[in-house]
């Protein structure tokens, strides 16, 4: 019996090469095959594992069992027109994510209490000039928007630190040393006491460009921003202009609505920005293609699939 073809995207072709070593370790069952590969006929393909699509390519795949977004993220799959919706989309969810992102996120909110940025551009110049800091964690607030899984435990590691931890999310959540604020009503409050915002948000209809003017204009004069949501949430455009404004100090951007971020995106050079290549939450490819692999071995004994996307939700 032939074995289940897996395309794999992630990575390049240069990768294809570790993801087959990985997947023959943990899942000898599967075959690994790279994206592009013509000598695989499109309806031998069971599962593929990717990024960022062509738009109607996985619609030419007409016995495709799953599709496993190589990340949390799943946007630049489902904003593919002609993406099947009854096929199942599993999100990247390894066991270590939230511990990666909880880290992230901490030397995030450190970075900016710190100068990380100006440091590292004095580095550059070679300027041994010294600079006061913004004070302690324990005389900061960080407000922690969207407290799913990976919220949570930034917020719990947050406050490890000594960080003053506040959160809002849609419903009431439940964690140890962090006050919440729940709904609509009581966001601007939340906004009002956050000198460090971390947005952690789905990428819904109503979250899409809330890191804009208005939001920042609610925020305490020179708050830092975090966000490791999606690259959605923001208008880049309102972003630099609150950091030339000075209503937002500096800030930590993970994820943008183009990725790769263009070369010639000013935000780039802005010396209160920091700017990663969405390696927020990023597990090892190892992590990955063990975690595709307990869940094609669980889909293929007919268990349901955890972390799926809901395509009526939209998240």
């Amino acid at each position: 019996m032939a074995k289940p073809i897996l395309l794999v995207k992630s990575g390049g072709g240069a990768a294809v090469a570790e993801w087959q070593s990985h997947f023959a370790a943990c899942a000898p069952q599967v075959e690994v095959r790279w994206w592009d590969d013509a000598t695989v006929a499109p309806e031998d393909v069971a599962y593929v594992l990717l990024w960022d699509p062509e738009p109607g390519r996985i619609a030419r795949l007409p016995n495709l069992r799953v599709i496993f977004g190589a990340g949390a993220g799943v946007d630049f799959i489902t904003r593919d027109p002609d993406l099947p919706k009854h096929i199942p989309l599993m999100r990247m969810a390894t066991e270590g994510a939230a511990q990666r992102m909880g880290e992230f996120v901490c030397w995030s909110v450190l970075s900016l209490l710190r100068g990380a940025r100006r440091i590292a551009l004095q580095q550059v110049a070679k300027d041994f000039t010294y600079f006061d800091g913004m004070g302690l964690a324990t005389e900061t607030t960080v407000g922690v928007m969207g407290l799913g899984h990976m919220g949570a435990q930034a917020a719990t590691m947050l406050r490890g630190l000594g960080f003053k931890v506040i959160g809002w999310s849609r419903t009431p959540k439940e964690i140890p040393g962090v006050e919440g604020f729940v709904g609509a009503e009581a966001r601007d409050a939340f906004l009002a006491r956050s000198q460090v915002l971390v947005c952690l948000l789905p990428s819904t209809p109503e979250t899409n460009g809330i890191l804009a003017a208005p939001l920042f204009a609610k925020l305490p004069k020179g708050a830092g921003l975090v966000n490791v949501g999606r690259g959605a949430h923001q208008k880049i455009d309102d972003v630099f202009a609150a950091l030339d404004s000075g209503q937002l100090s500096g800030a930590v951007l993970d994820v943008f609505e183009t990725e790769p971020l263009p070369a010639d995106s000013p935000i780039w050079t802005h010396p209160k920005a920091i700017v990663t290549p969405h390696i927020a939450s990023l597990p090892t490819r190892r992590e990955r293609a063990e975690h595709v692999a307990r869940a094609i071995a669980a889909f293929e004994r007919g268990e349901p699939l955890r972390n799926l996307f809901d395509h009526a939700r939209g998240y």
